[in-house]
C-alpha cells in the first residue's frame, strides 16, 4: 500500500520528536546523482527528499544526500561494497536502521534494523514512509500499532483516506480522536480506527481473538457491544480497503496514491 502524501506530511508536523527543514529539499538532479551510486531509492524517501532534504528523529540525523561539506548532515551507506542493505538511520542506541536492498516491492524497499548488542537483523517497515509512522507510534506510546490490523497498515502508511470523505487514522491522531469519543472509558475493549464521511465511527477490537474485523458504529454514546450496535464491514480490514468499488476505496486509488517516483523534478 503506498503512503498518503497528505497525512504524511501531518503525521511529521505534529509528531514530537520529528525535526525537518522544508526550505532544504534536494533538487532532482542530487536525488538522480546520489542513484547513480547506490541504485534506485525508494519512492517514499524520494519523496522525503525531495520534500524536506534533511531531518532528524529525536536528534539523531536522517542521512540525505548531497549533504554538502561541512554540514554534519551523514550520507547513505551500504554495509560494504555490493551490499544490499543501505543505511539511513542510527539512533541513541546505535540501531541502525537501513533499506533491503534484496526485497524491492512497488518501488519501496522495506526497512530493516540491526541491533549491535545481538547482532541481530529484524523487520521494521515496509517503506521508508512506514518506517516514519511505526517509529511516530513508537515514540508517541501507542506501540507499533492498537492491534495487528492496524500495526500492519502502519507499517506502510500513516492512515488512508477514504473517497466518501473518512480516513483510517494514523498514531499522529489515533488516541486523541479516541480520547474525544471516550472509546478507553466506554468501549475498552475496542479502538476507534477511523471515521466515515457521515461521521459514523469506524471500530475494531483492541483485544480477543477477532482484531481484524472492522464495523461502522453510529455517532453518540457508546454502550454495550459495538459489535450488536454497529455494522459489519467486512471481516478484514484489507479486504475492505482493496475492494474495486464502494467506501472500502482507498482516496485515489484508481491512481498512485503516495509520494511517487517522478519523470521529472520530485514531487508528490
Amino acid at each position: 500500500m503506498r503512503a498518503d502524501p497528505e497525512l504524511l506530511r501531518d503525521l511529521i508536523a505534529t509528531t514530537p520528536g520529528i525535526v525537518t527543514r522544508p526550505v532544504r529539499g534536494r533538487p532532482e538532479a542530487a536525488i538522480r546523482a546520489a542513484e547513480a551510486v547506490t541504485g534506485p531509492l525508494p519512492r517514499s524517501f524520494r519523496w522525503w527528499l525531495a520534500e524536506y532534504g534533511e531531518g532528524s528523529l529525536r536528534g539523531c540525523p536522517i542521512a540525505t544526500v548531497d549533504p554538502g561539506p561541512g554540514s554534519g548532515e551523514p550520507g547513505l551507506a551500504r554495509d560494504r561494497p555490493g551490499g544490499d542493505r543501505l543505511w539511513f538511520f542510527e539512533d541513541d542506541d546505535h540501531e541502525r536502521y537501513g533499506f533491503a536492498l534484496d526485497r524491492a516491492a512497488d518501488e519501496e524497499w522495506p526497512v530493516v534494523v540491526h541491533s549491535p548488542f545481538t547482532g541481530e537483523e529484524q523487520p521494521f517497515a515496509d517503506s521508508f514512509a512506514g518506517f516514519l509512522t511505526v517509529w511516530a507510534a513508537l515514540a508517541t506510546g501507542s506501540g507499533e500499532g492498537p492491534n495487528p490490523a492496524v500495526a500492519r497498515l502502519w507499517r506502510a502508511t500513516p492512515g488512508v483516506r477514504l473517497p466518501d470523505g473518512g480516513t483510517l487514522y494514523g498514531p499522529h491522531t489515533l488516541r486523541a480522536r479516541n480520547d474525544a469519543r471516550e472509546v478507553p472509558a466506554s468501549a475498552p475493549h475496542w479502538v476507534l480506527v477511523g471515521e466515515d464521511g457521515g461521521g459514523a465511527g469506524l471500530f475494531m477490537r483492541r483485544h480477543g481473538r477477532d482484531r481484524s474485523s472492522l464495523y461502522r458504529v453510529p455517532a453518540g454514546p457508546l454502550r454495550g457491544d459495538l459489535a450488536d450496535g454497529g455494522e459489519l464491514l467486512s471481516t478484514d480490514l484489507f479486504t475492505w480497503l482493496d475492494r474495486p468499488t464502494g467506501p472500502g476505496r482507498p482516496h485515489g486509488s484508481d491512481r498512485p496514491a503516495g509520494p511517487d517516483r517522478p519523470s521529472g523534478p520530485a514531487n508528490t
